[in-house]
């Protein structure tokens, strides 16, 4: 009998997502093999010896020697968002395979370092986590626009909104995420990205024209301080006639509501437009009622399990990852200038080169 080919994987950060992507690669990702981990945090370190230890992980508090690992193959970067880039590019200095929770960084020319030192390591894969790309519903929506039954896609509408965390987390998470648009909404932006980009297979990435933010702090007014909100709404102009409207929020009240509308010149696509938990519905005296999820990972853990075993199946024989790093990278940087425009309370104008201009330029044929 042939043995098994397994990827020897290490998790970069043992908080929020990086625990769960720990336990994605140890429990459910049969042709990855978990054996080491790296965590500053006691708290984390703690829990990892609990959770992974008992398995054969060896868990470090020092990155560098957590890279030199035997046998270490890659590494899921799922540390602070400030950290994403600079451990990326040492793994993949080292020869590791990379998966790097979004974004990249929340700068680009940071962005554009982790670019380049890819670009000079043709044969290390790289991946951007961007899960919604993993997700059932949403590959069928992919599916339908690469199809041509919905036409030409021409409008998208799609939003991210979390339920309210009244502990102060988001706001002190401000500091260091981006902001709204490029923490929230990057997933948003991306399927902009992959929907337009559909007739190319993402070979043709749509050309931002403008873009243009507003927002408010309805609920953490101590988010203005560092320049973001709570409540933001984003559009943004393609050249070739195309329109992606963005919506994200950090105080929807009966929990989490991630959906899309993609809409073409011969029908509409919308996903996850009546969120639900389950199948079930109750029908009480008191009216009809179902749960939906509370929070990201609810909706989404059967898609970053996708996005694990998807990965490994790319570097264990050699194929394209699933997510492409230059659209990873314009996403960030259309998350930037809608954080910009809120910033600065102006539309900000891009000619087709994607240079930032003073005024908008020639109009595009529609």
């Amino acid at each position: 009998m042939v043995e098994l080919r397994r990827l020897k994987v290490a998790c970069s950060g043992l908080g929020r997502m990086g625990a769960r992507h720990a336990l994605h690669f140890l429990h459910r990702t049969p042709k990855a093999e978990l054996v080491a981990a790296f965590t500053p945090d006691p708290k984390e370190a703690k829990w990892a010896e609990e959770h992974l230890v008992p398995f054969g992980v060896k868990v470090y508090n020092d990155y560098d020697q957590m890279l030199k690992h035997e046998g270490l193959e890659a590494v899921v970067v799922a540390t602070v968002t400030t950290a994403h880039a600079e451990q990326s590019i040492k793994a993949i200095k080292a020869g590791k395979h990379v998966l790097c929770e979004k974004p990249f960084s929340t700068k680009l020319e940071v962005c554009q370092d982790l670019l380049k030192t890819a670009a000079a390591h043709p044969n290390i894969k790289v991946m951007c986590g961007f899960s919604r790309r993993f997700d059932t519903s949403y590959r069928n929506a992919y599916a339908l626009v690469k199809s041509g039954d919905v036409g030409r896609p021409s409008i998208l509408r799609s939003q991210t909104c979390d339920k309210y965390d009244p502990s102060g987390f988001f706001v002190e998470y401000a500091k260091f995420s981006g902001g709204i648009f490029v923490d929230c909404n990057i997933h948003d932006i991306d399927l902009a990205l992959w929907y337009f980009s559909a007739d190319s297979n993402g070979k043709n990435l749509p050309k931002v024209k403008s873009v243009v933010a507003f927002g408010v702090t309805a609920l953490e007014p101590d988010l203005a301080k560092y320049g973001d909100v709570d409540n933001g709404v984003g559009i943004v102009e393609f050249y070739d006639g195309q329109i992606a409207y963005f919506y994200s929020s950090r105080m929807n009240a009966p929990g989490q509501h991630d959906m899309t509308e993609i809409i073409g010149t011969k029908g509409k696509l919308a996903v996850n437009s009546n969120p639900m938990t389950d199948l079930m519905e109750a029908h009480l005296s008191n009216g009809v009622q179902r749960a939906i999820p509370q929070n990201y990972y609810e909706r989404f853990e059967q898609a970053f399990v996708t996005e694990a075993n998807e990965f490994t199946d790319a570097v264990l024989n050699n194929k394209d990852v699933p997510v492409d790093i230059e659209s990873s990278y314009q996403a960030v940087r259309i998350g930037v200038a809608l954080q910009e425009s809120l910033r600065s309370q102006k539309k900000i104008w891009f000619d087709r080169n994607g240079n930032q201009t003073d005024e908008p330029q020639t109009k595009s044929k529609l």
